[in-house]
């Protein structure tokens, strides 16, 4: 009995060594922990996808002596990033769908409608750690907007039919990511277009330039991969 107890204890001294990591020894991990351990940082992710809403408001005044106000209109929009590393990122943003307008003249006189669908490609700069739980950003870049289903006229014109070609250029954005994991997150953006599209007439240009510049206010959510 003295020498199994004595064999016990020899083997509960024997077990933390025999257990013990060396620190000069690899240690083969199982598979799938790389996959574990990825998901849960949104570091090192390089695609983000959103999905959102945003309302588009052109300025007042925007044909003088024409449109006085064009009202805001809201569109589905989606955007597709490729982060470069953590803090750079390229994306391209659109409306999924189009944005609806109505044009009042002087004294609240109704034009009619146009439609228009923005397209953008910008460069970004997220600030902070990816694993922030806010992570604001900034973006420059370009962007065409494409007119559509003009239904303008101007009443006091022997010929009526007011259109709009394509607007482009110049397109700035600001916003914010907010985590909910490494996957997933909110987004809230405003972007500024400066739009300036030629004004025609029943089709032939009359050497104007609409001053549209408008601004969207955006919410969506976002998923990284």
């Amino acid at each position: 009995m003295r020498s199994i107890h004595a064999l016990t204890l020899s083997l509960l001294a024997f077990a933390p060594a025999a257990f013990a990591q060396d620190p000069a020894t690899t240690v083969e991990r199982p598979a799938g922990s790389d996959m574990v351990e990825a998901q849960t940082t949104a570091s090192g992710k390089h695609f983000a996808v959103v999905g959102g809403i945003a309302l588009l408001q052109p300025k007042n005044n925007a044909v003088e002596g024409v449109v006085q106000k064009a009202d805001g209109g809201p569109a589905p929009t989606v955007s597709f990033s490729y982060y470069i590393n953590d803090n750079i990122a390229i994306e391209l943003w659109g409306a999924a769908d189009k944005f609806h307008h109505r044009a009042r003249g002087v004294e609240g006189t109704r034009l009619g409608t146009v439609e228009q669908q923005p397209v953008a490609l910008s460069g970004q700069y997220h600030f902070g750690h990816a694993d922030n739980v806010f992570r604001p950003f900034l973006g420059a870049g370009y962007y065409q907007s494409n007119f559509s289903n003009e239904k303008l006229t101007v009443p006091a014109a022997p010929v009526g039919h007011l259109g709009l070609k394509t607007a482009e250029g110049f397109i700035g954005t600001v916003g914010v990511d907010m985590d909910i994991n490494s996957t997933w997150f909110a987004r809230a953006d405003a972007r500024y277009l400066h739009s300036r599209p030629e004004v025609t007439l029943d089709g032939l240009q009359v050497g104007t330039r609409a001053k549209l510049d408008p601004w969207t206010v955006g919410f969506g959510i976002g998923a990284r991969f």
